[in-house]
């Protein structure tokens, strides 16, 4: 089963996120950077958006929704 990423941000130190597509779900991928182990972490949408949550790669990844949107 292939997946679709799109990339949402890379931060400075190098941790990067992805929204992905996967058989018909959706969520966001962390790709934590080298240093701090390289781990990939599966993310539900609704727990990335959630309450208090207001880093730079959750205002992108609520661009990257409202230009999808806009396209659809």
């Amino acid at each position: 089963m292939s997946t679709n990423q799109r990339k949402i941000y890379v931060s400075e130190n190098g941790d990067r996120w992805w929204l992905c597509e996967e058989g018909g779900s959706v969520y966001v991928l962390h790709e934590a950077n080298l240093s701090s182990g390289g781990k990939s972490t599966k993310i539900e949408i609704g727990d990335f958006l959630g309450t208090g949550k207001t880093g730079p790669e959750h205002q992108s990844l609520l661009r990257l929704i409202d230009e999808l949107a806009t396209v659809a």
